[in-house]
């Protein structure tokens, strides 16, 4: 199995991976970079108190917005906010900072964070914090239903120029059986990291693609790869049960 998590987050999918027996190589499709500037994002958490709903849509974002509060010495009293998270891993964090989370959507994607709260917001006001390159599904519908909705930028993923030769290395002399996706972004940054499609066409053949759900899936069939597995719930347990379910018998 091939895991292209950012560095710091691979070996939670990695432990997974391993305990249904997979071996397993790490190679970063993603880096996490601070961005060019904090200060649209330390403004906005100097005046939490002018917000009612916060939405996070990452464990990277909880861990930027929790560090820039460090940062700005500010204490985190985010009390009086109303919180929703993207999934069980973002909610999990922000728990374990001291914060209650309102809302986690039914489907761990921006179309279910919408559903969720578009008859919530109608003239609130919002604070979504997350990657500068993301997709804009959140405010743009939240606005549609009446919301002031501010969007801050965190982090940047970027491609990790140090996984390029590793990567194609690895895809030609000990190609793995399963290459997992976790986000948009890591299955661009692996067609970028590979280079022309022919290239990239023949590094994989016979390799199974898996993705953790549907966004992940419609990035890799833009890009012209298959979709052979993906997690009927999009977290990286689900990731790993529908990884496991299909290789079991191979």
């Amino acid at each position: 199995m091939l895991v292209g998590r950012a560095r710091h987050q691979a070996g939670a999918l990695s432990a997974e991976l391993r305990r249904c027996g997979a071996d397993v190589i790490e190679i970063p499709f993603i880096e996490i970079r601070e961005p060019k500037s904090f200060k649209p994002l330390d403004a906005a958490l100097k005046s939490l108190d002018s917000y009612d709903w916060l939405i996070l849509t990452s464990v990277n974002g909880v861990e930027a917005m929790w560090e820039r509060m460090k940062k700005i010495r500010k204490a985190p009293d985010i009390t009086a906010l109303r919180i929703a998270a993207i999934g069980p891993a973002t909610k999990k964090a922000i728990e374990q900072r001291g914060a209650k989370v309102d809302v986690v959507p039914k489907e761990y994607v921006a179309e279910s964070v919408v559903r969720s709260l578009k008859k919530k917001v109608n003239g609130k006001r919002v604070l979504l914090v997350r990657a500068k390159i993301a997709r804009d599904v959140i405010p743009n519908e939240l606005r549609k239903a009446g919301a002031h909705v501010d969007v801050l930028e965190a982090y940047e993923t970027v491609v990790p120029e140090s996984s390029r030769r590793r990567l194609r290395a690895t895809l030609a002399k000990r190609p793995p059986h399963v290459v997992t996706f976790t986000s948009s972004s890591t299955v661009r940054n692996f067609v970028e990291l590979l280079g022309s499609r022919p290239t990239a066409k023949a590094l994989l053949d016979g390799i199974l693609m898996a993705s953790i759900g549907p966004i992940t899936s419609a990035t890799l069939r833009e890009f012209g790869l298959p979709v052979d597995m993906a997690a009927r719930e999009f977290t990286i347990p689900g990731l790993v049960r529908a990884i496991c379910a299909a290789t079991k018998n191979n």
